[in-house]
């Protein structure tokens, strides 16, 4: 019997400022695929990423929800949380 771990706490960090620019959709895109249900990529950025947010709601739809945790002008922390 394989176990699907389905609770909120699995939270893996993405620091996005790490990242060559030219590599950073496809890095975070594949980061998002490998989430299991329930679990939360941690996204750190410099900007707030909206041409990301407009891309991985054509990609994803609802199966990803977005919640920002922190948002200023020296950058943003935001969850992306893999649905069931």
């Amino acid at each position: 019997m394989s176990h699907t771990h389905t609770t909120s706490d699995a939270i893996y960090p993405f620091d996005a400022r790490g990242v060559a620019k030219r590599f950073r959709h496809a890095a975070i895109f594949g980061a998002l695929d490998s989430l299991e249900p329930g679990e939360t990529m941690r996204f750190v950025n410099d900007h707030d990423p909206l041409p990301l947010l407009r891309q991985m709601e054509q990609r994803f739809g609802e199966t990803v929800a977005v919640e920002y945790r922190h948002r200023t002008g020296d950058g943003v922390v935001i969850d992306f949380i893999k649905q069931a």
